[in-house]
């Protein structure tokens, strides 16, 4: 492991959260959205994290075998944004310019599948994992300080 591979991964860990965050912001901004330029009521997105493994680890645990790199890791990156497909709340309104006019559900009309409060829970999740890789990387600088302190009596 390199003298940097920390701030690494805590880097690629901030960069996942503040996308997090922003993907989070647009979920609660849209949560009454019911035309896109798609058609239809705005979809919930969620970021998609997949871990940068080790392409040639130098350990491997003893409880994980097969094929799986479960090597020191190289910290996370965003796989995709996905839309939820679930269907969004349906509200009997037939005056609304989006009403359904035929159908089934002719007067309805389809809200978006945003939930607000799951969406602040994830923005203080989002907001305290950034938090957490900024004290790693807070701590290796101050690592670094002690060692060249060290270094320098």
């Amino acid at each position: 492991m390199g003298l940097f591979t920390s701030i690494n991964i805590a880097a690629t860990g901030m960069s996942v959260e503040r996308l997090r965050t922003d993907v989070i912001s647009n979920n609660i901004a849209n949560a009454t959205s019911t035309r896109t330029q798609e058609g239809g009521a705005y979809r919930k997105q969620t970021v998609v994290v997949e871990p940068i493994a080790s392409k040639n680890p130098q350990w491997r645990s003893p409880f994980i075998s097969g094929d799986q790199d479960n090597g020191p890791g190289k910290g996370v990156r965003v796989r995709n944004i996905v839309k939820d497909t679930e269907q969004g709340r349906m509200v009997y309104d037939p005056s609304h310019p989006d009403a359904i006019q035929s159908g089934p559900h002719k007067g309805y009309v389809e809200y978006p599948n945003v939930n607000i409060v799951n969406e602040m829970v994830d923005m203080i999740s989002a907001n305290r994992a950034y938090e957490a890789n900024s004290s790693v990387i807070q701590g290796s600088k101050e690592m670094f300080a002690s060692a060249l302190d060290i270094g320098s009596r």
